[in-house]
């Protein structure tokens, strides 16, 4: 019990873990989408995705050639579905986390990836 609430807390203890969270409350992203956003390079997206999905924060799913994250729904952990119940109502008036959201909800892969 305690090693799974130091790993949601650890996970949620990052800045920019904590604007991929944000981000996710928007809308499912793959990890172009999400590197765009925070302006950082794929192997960082996709390290900060790694432990937020460890921590039973965040979910994958598999659609094709993409891979798409989502925020989990708690249930395989009392800790993060708190912390997400949570962190939905924090941080909303951040200019950090609205500067990040409001992009996120531009965001779109196919541009990103220069596929229009």
């Amino acid at each position: 019990m305690m090693k799974e609430f130091i790993r949601v807390m650890k996970a949620a203890s990052d800045p920019t873990r904590v604007k991929i969270l944000k981000m996710l409350e928007k809308k499912s992203m793959c990890v172009c989408e999400i590197q765009e956003g925070l302006g950082t390079a794929q192997s960082t997206a996709s390290k900060h995705l790694k432990i937020l999905e460890d921590a039973g924060l965040v979910t994958s799913k598999k659609d094709g050639l993409w891979v798409n994250y989502s925020l989990a729904d708690g249930g395989h952990s009392p800790y993060a579905a708190n912390l997400l119940g949570s962190v939905r109502h924090w941080l909303n008036e951040d200019p950090e986390i609205q500067a990040a959201t409001g992009k996120a909800v531009r965001l779109d892969r196919y541009e990103i990836l220069g596929k229009r």
